[in-house]
């Protein structure tokens, strides 16, 4: 049986849009060579998506109210972000985890 070649099924447009998400890709992991680079590029990204610091909003007493985006930092080494939904806790949410792989080699000088 062929294997069909997917590449062959793309349009131009497809493929130019294929390239800037790699394109885009490519940047992060060129600044994100570690843990808290990686969050520190994801808040940037956040941010110009319309995310709030959580501590921040709480700090100055807001509630949080449906439609709500807000991310947590936790010990400068991963993050959460949340869309507040509208319905109650209690019926159940969503969660998508991931993590950010940072490829390095850590030399200690007394392991």
């Amino acid at each position: 049986m062929e294997r069909r070649n997917a590449w062959l099924s793309y349009t131009e447009a497809e493929e130019k849009e294929l390239e800037q998400v790699a394109k885009a890709y490519r940047n992060f992991l060129n600044v994100g060579k570690t843990e808290r680079e990686c969050v520190t590029q994801i808040i940037r990204e956040a941010r110009a998506a319309g995310y709030e610091s959580l501590e921040e909003k709480t700090a100055k007493g807001e509630k949080l109210k449906a439609g709500d985006k807000v991310y947590y930092i936790n010990k400068g080494k991963n993050l959460f972000l949340a869309v507040i939904g509208e319905e109650n806790i209690e019926n159940g949410i969503n969660i998508v985890g991931s993590h950010a792989d940072s490829p390095r080699l850590d030399l200690k000088p007394n392991p």
